[in-house]
């Protein structure tokens, strides 16, 4: 059974099932269900949802897992005949499920910080109240984990920046943003897999593609992955 790694995905419109345990079940089309970890976002939420796909792998009516940032999609292979055995299952495998982390690699990044591509550093300055060279700085000192794949092919969602760098995404984003720029949205970092739009903050430019279509394995970064941005020049 294939698990694929999306992005996170949006609330489910149908209403959520009450239910004992602590998290939200959601049905999504007549074949899917949305598990969402109760909390915020946080690394202990996204292991035991890693640990919940591992679960439930091996559940033959099961024709998908996509793990999200903190949520999991469950697909089965048909319509289930009884919704209630089918949210009865899903919190037993919840109540089962123990935190798990992923033996992932260690990728590091050289970031040019600053800089033509920087476009919204100054307004990441402006939000947060720090200076460029603060905000490089904790940028660069933090350890990154990859929650999940998503939003463009080989796009990762990084947990693990500093607090103090949160910035909300742009009102309006910018109608093209280079491949390869590293960037910030809310409480996330990212780099940015394709060309294209994109409503996170530009603050350096990363050379390393993280996605390349053609090669073996065509996404740089995986779930579970760690990441490390390291300065190789700074332009401020």
């Amino acid at each position: 059974m294939p698990v694929k790694s999306h992005s996170a995905l949006p609330p489910a419109s149908a209403p959520a099932l009450a239910c004992s345990s602590d998290i939200k079940l959601s049905t999504i089309g007549a074949r899917a269900w949305l598990v969402e970890a109760p909390g915020g976002f946080d690394l202990p939420a996204q292991r035991r949802i890693w640990s919940l796909a591992r679960l439930l792998h091996a559940d033959e009516a099961i024709e998908a897992l996509i793990p999200g940032v903190t949520n999991l999609l469950v697909l089965f292979r048909h319509i289930p005949a009884d919704e209630t055995a089918v949210r009865m299952q899903l919190h037993a495998a919840w109540d089962q499920a123990q935190a798990v982390s992923p033996q992932g690699k260690l990728i590091e990044i050289p970031v040019h910080y600053g800089g033509e591509h920087a476009t919204d550093l100054e307004a990441v300055c402006r939000h947060t109240g720090l200076s460029p060279r603060e905000v490089v700085r904790l940028h660069h000192q933090s350890e990154y984990t990859v929650f999940a794949l998503g939003s463009a092919p080989g796009f990762g969602y990084l947990h693990g920046l500093d607090p103090l760098l949160a910035t909300p995404r742009k009102k309006v984003p910018s109608l093209s943003m280079l491949k390869g720029t590293v960037t910030i949205g809310g409480a996330q970092a990212g780099v940015s897999a394709l060309t294209g739009p994109n409503g996170w903050n530009a603050i350096g430019f990363a050379e390393l593609a993280v996605f390349d279509p053609l090669a073996a394995s065509p996404a740089l970064m995986a779930p579970g992955d760690r990441i490390r941005f390291l300065p190789q020049r700074i332009e401020l």
